[in-house]
């Protein structure tokens, strides 16, 4: 078996097995090591370009977006990624929840055309997501669910309200056609 050269770290198949039950990696490291993944994805679609002049970055969401559909798709299911971690992670469900919010709402970013995309630029997913996974992983434990059961428990009450008052216009629509109609 031909040695490894100098320098070179040797990969191990033991070092890319999934945590075991007790949500350690199975070769003992901690759960810092295991959400290189997160920062990696966070780096490339959120900010891995510098705009030169400015201290705005970009990474590939906003351009990936650039393409109706399947740049959306591309970009979400990237994302998806994040969102897995955390709950490898084994973050509750009210963190969890806010971090589909956060990836929900750079969906619908991406559906505006172009200026959706320039949002994009500036709301980062992706680095908002790592930045929950890591807070949560430093013992801010408190604050991350208070504030993440806020946001769950706002973003679905604007949702009911938004789909009651559709229902309601639907169903006021509908009765002042049957009265049209059948008078």
């Amino acid at each position: 078996m031909p040695r490894p050269s100098a320098g070179v770290p040797e990969a191990r198949v033991d070092a890319v097995l999934p945590p075991d039950g007790r949500g350690r990696a199975a070769t003992g490291q901690d759960a810092h090591d295991r959400s290189e993944v997160s920062r990696i994805i966070a780096h490339w679609m959120d900010e891995f370009i510098r705009i030169p002049g400015t201290n705005i970055r970009l990474g590939l969401d906003p351009l990936i977006g650039l393409f109706p559909v399947l740049g959306g798709f591309l970009s979400s299911s990237v994302s998806i990624v994040v969102l897995l971690e955390g709950a490898r992670l084994r973050l509750p469900v009210t963190v969890l929840g806010r971090m589909g919010i956060n990836i929900l709402a750079n969906v619908m970013l991406d559906a505006i055309p172009f200026a959706g995309d320039v949002a994009s630029v500036f709301f980062r997913s992706n680095t908002r997501n790592l930045a929950l996974i890591n807070r949560w992983k430093s013992g801010e434990q408190a604050g991350i669910r208070r504030s993440s059961r806020l946001l769950v428990i706002a973003f679905f009450g604007i949702f009911f309200l938004l789909l009651g008052g559709w229902f309601f216009v639907w169903f006021t629509v509908v009765r002042w056609i049957w009265h049209q109609i059948f008078g």
